[in-house]
């Protein structure tokens, strides 16, 4: 009975882990990208994750942080202050109707392992006042 609430808690853990790292994704979308021919370390310049879903000992599952490749697409901005001679911007690349269903699946994936986590309490509860 335990190991299936430290499932259901590890689900909860990852998908919030997953929402969280899809928010700050879109809140950076038009933040200035990684220069793919510009140094390792690019302050200021943000790159994009997504969190994917890794086996855990024991049972349950933990959220795997990981970098998207290729981390920024260049686009055609000739106003942006970022743009280089031609006009061009690194952007992140971030999808935007990816993004948003990546965070519907969480949310729900969430709102499950909750349910999970409600269902196991109940039926903890009935076993005890059985035995009482």
């Amino acid at each position: 009975m335990i190991q299936g609430f430290s499932i259901s808690v590890s689900g909860l853990m990852a998908q919030s882990k997953r929402l969280a790292v899809s928010a700050d994704n879109v809140a950076n979308m038009r933040s200035r990208g990684v220069d793919p021919e510009g140094p390792a370390e690019q302050p200021g310049a943000y790159r994009p994750q997504r969190v994917v879903d890794v086996t855990a000992g024991g049972g349950g599952v933990r959220g795997e942080v990981r970098p998207i490749a290729p981390a920024s697409v260049e686009t055609y901005e000739p106003s942006s202050p970022d743009a280089d001679a031609e006009g061009r911007v690194n952007r992140p690349n971030v999808n935007l109707a990816e993004e948003l269903v990546t965070q519907i699946q969480a949310q729900r994936a969430y709102e499950a392992n909750a349910a999970a986590i409600r269902t196991q309490d109940e039926v903890t509860e009935s076993l005890l006042d059985i035995k009482s």
